[in-house]
């Protein structure tokens, strides 16, 4: 697996990027017929079979190229899926990057103080993740179709994920907290700290 120079990897994948992916695959029938061919193989080669890789979520594509599809899934820090997966996909044919970042998302609007000033916007707060990029060749998407019946339903539990992003949240808070102390208290004017998430990030699961 590869990683790239943060200056050529995911640098155009912000909130907005991942509003507008989930509503491209909602409104698009082709989209959704890709995206099932794709899953498909990640079933087929057995990629949920390792740590987490059912965890991720859908930030960017389907990416439908001549001769391939590609994919970006984004998984929290303390979640990053097992690169023996990534092994069994790029083994059957697949490119996979892996590249750890971060993302701004909106808070949990709990009072006044959490909107940007002046605006009805929620305040941004950034997290830690993992960005793996999936890019498959049609020809192997097109093999595994004619050799299924039929894509299996599967059932993702989000409690492990949501678990994580709050985790990252309350360590946050804890080292700011401690760095308040040592510093003699917090300076003066700081906003309070944003409340925690109230969804997961959003995307659609793997």
């Amino acid at each position: 697996m590869k990683k790239l120079p943060a200056t050529e990897f995911f640098n155009d994948i912000d909130y907005v990027s991942i509003i507008d992916t989930i509503k491209g695959i909602y409104t698009s029938d082709g989209s959704m017929s890709t995206l099932l061919d794709f899953e498909r193989v990640l079933d087929e080669a057995d990629l949920y079979a390792f740590k987490n890789w059912d965890l991720g979520e859908l930030v960017e594509g389907p990416d439908n190229k001549k001769y391939t599809v590609t994919c970006v899934f984004m998984y929290p820090e303390k979640l990053m899926p097992d690169p023996r997966g990534g092994k069994r996909l790029i083994g059957v044919g697949c490119s996979v990057h892996f590249k750890k970042t971060e993302i701004e998302i909106p808070i949990k609007i709990q009072d006044p103080n959490d909107f940007q000033q002046g605006t009805h916007y929620p305040k941004m707060i950034k997290r830690k993740v993992w960005l793996v990029r999936i890019e498959m060749p049609k020809q192997l998407m097109n093999e595994i179709r004619e050799g299924s019946i039929d894509l299996a339903d599967q059932t993702i539990n989000l409690d492990e994920l949501d678990e994580a992003y709050e985790q990252d949240y309350d360590q946050e808070n804890k080292q700011d907290d401690q760095l308040n102390q040592d510093m003699g208290g917090p300076m003066p004017g700081a906003a309070p700290m944003p409340g925690p998430m109230a969804a997961p990030m959003p995307g659609a699961p793997a």
